[in-house]
């Protein structure tokens, strides 16, 4: 464990990294102590100071949800961060990189909340339950860490290297769905650069939503209607530059896209 006067001054790395665009060494290496338990009280401190500023929470992302990437960052577990209403972005937005360190694009099927998720002993009949539809998002990732050299307590330090969310514009019924099998395409300039399925993430998404619903409980935090919920990304996640367009064909629930200027 590190002090609370030592959560404070990683908290304030980290939003001065964000706000100036420059990213900072990682925050891990020099300090050994420093625990999952501080890293989650290093992203409450800066949300609140962004909700303090007039941002509001409207949602939460899981990260670290393949097997894959727990195996190279040594966790048996997810981890999360705050989804606030200043990181959405309509597709006709162009994101401008220059406010950004590092960004990637992840490719992720987003569950919309139409009821407040019962926590602890949330389970998958309970997602399917509480949520009103899925729809194509992607999710603009970027650390504040320099070149992305993270371990886990940077990246929940850093809310989960959350940065931005598009939605697409054609919510669906879960009902009927399969959400394991819902494939996707990602294009970049045009060209395929990569596919995957819903499955890949803890081998069901629904599976994702209800860790997260139990795993904020711990926190004091609740997942609420009209809540949005990115429970991880079907792909690997892609370098993102000015000029570049990406597009996300889903299965079953069509597509969205952004641009990067």
């Amino acid at each position: 464990m590190i002090s609370d006067e030592e959560r404070r001054t990683v908290a304030q790395l980290l939003a001065s990294a964000e706000q100036a665009a420059i990213p900072i060494d990682p925050i891990s290496p020099g300090r050994p102590e420093m625990d999952v338990v501080d890293a989650y009280a290093v992203q409450l401190l800066n949300i609140e100071e962004r909700l303090r500023a007039g941002a509001t929470i409207r949602g939460h992302k899981v990260g670290l949800s393949s097997k894959a990437m727990q195996r190279m960052m040594e966790v048996d577990e997810p981890d999360y961060g705050h989804l606030l209403s200043d990181m959405f972005v309509f597709e006709s937005t162009a994101i401008d990189t220059s406010v950004m360190c590092t960004p990637r694009v992840e490719v992720e099927v987003a569950f919309v909340l139409g009821k407040r998720l019962p926590a602890p002993g949330c389970n998958a009949a309970d997602v399917l339950r509480c949520t009103e539809f899925v729809c194509p998002s992607l999710e603009i990732i970027d650390s504040r860490i320099r070149d992305w050299k993270i371990k886990l307590v940077d990246t929940i330090a850093d809310n989960a290297s959350s940065a931005r969310v598009v939605l697409g514009a054609s919510p669906t019924p879960i009902a009927g769905l399969d959400p394991r099998t819902i494939g996707a395409v990602l294009r970049k300039n045009g060209e395929v650069i990569g596919t995957g399925a819903a499955g890949a993430v803890l081998g069901n998404p629904v599976t994702a939503v209800a860790w997260l619903a139990n795993k904020v409980h711990t926190f004091g935090v609740t997942l609420e209607a009209g809540h949005v919920i990115l429970p991880g990304s079907c792909t690997r996640a892609y370098d993102a530059a000015p000029g570049d367009i990406f597009r996300a064909d889903f299965h079953e629930l069509g597509h969205v896209s952004v641009r990067f200027s």
